[in-house]
């Protein structure tokens, strides 16, 4: 059975976990920049760059996602969020791209079969692709709206090296989190497509969308249907929302979501809004209570934590979730708004 069927069929039977964030828990470890650097002879200071711990202190990436085992995680991620070339060329470390991510992907890859061996419950590794700071659809500069940082092509290869990466590092799938921009998925889909046809081994996608707006639209301007239309041909084994909001405003944009997707749905939204100190104050009973009320509406199959959860939130979900039953999978039509117009069908 291949990991899409035994995601699915385990999602079938209970509401799944997936982690929370990997920053805020590297913040609490408090390191300083010489932890960060390792033995590695880099020009730039290396503080934050929480993709190098991989290679330089593997230690610290392995305590957080045993962690988050220990919680509950039946889908952890790997520490890969900026772990590309243009996120990775602000510290000077682009070379290191692929060593990161296969790194990465084996930590992950380890502490998931030895978790599963102990209690045969199987656990997933995500492969995890954050956006980048470059926009396919938007210019930088406005005197120049027709004016792109990168294009096509070069993003796509940009995705390409770290989807590579992580393929070789042995996760279960690929996921394209927090999409501000939905050109810039579509390069991460081709890419993650072309990474699985090279490898020779079926890599199924998990889509995640973040919304900038209380709207329900991304920075490119697409609502969830809408973008859930968009994407919806690269056949992701989940779609869904993260970061974001916190939990009670993406509330009415994942009930969006679940009445079209006619696949699993995801969603890991931040512990509430940060205070004026950039901390999050929602508490672990909190954010599990809203993700207790999706479950028991039906909207989701699997739940978890974006920026300022931790461990003790993923423990929490667990516990709001138990018993529930997973949101029913169908094949509704693709329904879209368009602003000023009613909601349009656009397909069967």
């Amino acid at each position: 059975m291949n990991a899409r069927e035994k995601l699915i069929r385990a999602a079938a039977e209970r509401i799944l976990l997936t982690d929370g964030a990997f920053g805020t828990e590297i913040q609490n470890h408090k390191l300083d920049e010489a932890a960060y650097r390792g033995s590695l002879d880099l020009s730039k200071d290396q503080k934050g760059n929480n993709d190098i711990l991989a290679i330089t202190r593997p230690a610290v990436v392995d305590s957080i996602t045993r962690a988050y085992l220990d919680a509950g995680s039946d889908v952890i991620s790997t520490n890969t969020f900026s772990a590309n070339r243009i996120s990775q060329a602000d510290y000077g470390a682009e070379h290191l791209v692929a060593d990161i991510n296969i790194a990465s992907g084996r930590i992950a890859r380890a502490a998931a079969d030895e978790y599963e061996a102990k209690d045969g419950r199987p656990r997933f590794v995500a492969g995890a692709i954050g956006p980048t700071n470059k926009t396919l659809s938007l210019s930088p500069d406005v005197n120049d709206p027709g004016y792109r940082e990168i294009d096509f092509d070069g993003l796509k290869d940009v995705y390409r090296e770290q989807c590579d990466a992580l393929v070789e590092g042995g996760v279960d799938f690929i996921l394209i989190e927090t999409i501000f921009d939905t050109l810039n998925a579509k390069a991460g889909i081709m890419a993650a497509m072309e990474s699985a046809r090279a490898h020779g081994r079926d890599v199924p996608l998990m889509i995640s969308m973040t919304i900038t707006d209380l709207c329900g639209r991304n920075l490119s301007g697409h609502t969830v249907e809408a973008f859930w239309a968009a994407v919806r041909h690269s056949n992701p084994v989940t779609i869904g929302l993260n970061c974001s909001f916190g939990a009670q405003q993406l509330r009415p944009h994942v009930q969006a979501l679940s009445a079209v997707a006619n696949t699993l749905l995801m969603a890991y939204p931040n512990a509430g809004l940060p205070n004026e100190l950039g901390e999050y104050d929602e508490q672990p009973h909190q954010t599990a209570g809203f993700l207790g009320e999706w479950a028991r509406e039906g909207f989701v199959n699997i739940v978890g934590g974006c920026c300022g959860s931790r461990p003790a939130h993923i423990a929490a979900m667990a516990k709001a979730i138990d018993g529930l039953t997973p949101r029913r999978i169908s094949a509704p039509p693709i329904v879209t708004r368009l602003a000023g117009l009613e909601p349009m069908v656009l397909a069967a």
